[in-house]
């Protein structure tokens, strides 16, 4: 049950003990309209913190002042909400518009990449196939060819360096920037656009 402070202005001791002891309806009143104890006991707390130096402003009942500065408080609570919902489904169809755009240049590049791989020894094209695209680990390549981890090190790293060589003669200045629109066609005539 809800007890009452003076009408005319009171101690702010006296408000303060009034709200302690309101504090079970008023985690009710909130919980009930955000719906996570959690968030409650966060907004009540807060509000309760917010108003300390307003008690001695209050011409009212103690309880019913609190009660409009919670309901104020759940409507921040609420727009504050919302606002971040709108940004994540923004920002979620943003990822999902790059998606698409990422995939395309991954296919793109994967495609001018792979094809300029198979113009190196067949022992380098082969390490970076396995290692680079399969995702195969540089141990379980070495035991697959037969080689030491050392060994199977050392390849990978020769076969990255001949294929970025291999890129910058094909792409030119494009492979110094970054292929972003690679569609030189197989380095068509390796002018990237």
């Amino acid at each position: 049950m809800a007890t009452e402070a003076p009408e005319e202005s009171a101690p702010v001791e006296d408000i303060a003990a009034t709200l302690v002891a309101n504090h079970r309806e008023f985690l009710a009143f909130v919980e009930k309209r955000v719906g996570n104890r959690a968030t409650a006991e966060e907004i009540l707390q807060d509000s309760f913190v917010r108003s300390m130096d307003k008690f001695d402003t209050v011409r009212e009942t103690a309880v019913g002042w609190f009660y409009r500065v919670l309901r104020n408080a759940i409507i921040d609570h609420h727009r504050r909400n919302a606002a971040a919902e709108r940004r994540n489904e923004a920002y979620a169809r943003e990822e999902q518009a790059g998606e698409s755009q990422d995939e395309e240049l991954h296919r793109v590049v994967c495609k001018c990449v792979a094809q300029l791989a198979d113009t190196l020894k067949p022992e380098y094209a082969a390490a970076l196939r396995r290692v680079e695209v399969d995702g195969v680990s540089v141990k379980d390549y070495a035991e697959e060819a037969g080689i030491s981890s050392n060994n199977a090190g050392v390849r990978i790293f020769r076969a990255r360096e001949a294929l970025r060589k291999q890129v910058a003669r094909s792409c030119g200045t494009c492979a110094t920037h970054g292929c972003i629109d690679c569609t030189c066609d197989q380095g068509a005539k390796h002018g990237c656009h």
